[in-house]
């Protein structure tokens, strides 16, 4: 199931609260750092399959 993008940046939004917080090792930084980034790119392809979506609905008209 492909997840909503809201949900993608909600997962991004507490990476990012981890790897600023003091109490995570570098180890753990690099794992949410990594997990980041295939987060940033599911938004990505989640914003391009929206905006092909959308122009086709705009073909439509």
């Amino acid at each position: 199931m492909t997840k909503k993008y809201e949900e993608l940046i909600s997962e991004l939004r507490e990476i990012v609260k981890k790897i600023e917080d003091n109490n995570t090792s570098l180890d753990e930084m690099i794992t949410l750092y990594e997990q980041g980034t295939i987060l940033v790119r599911q938004c990505e392809d989640r914003l391009t399959e929206i905006e092909v979506k959308i122009t086709e609905l705009g073909r439509e008209s």
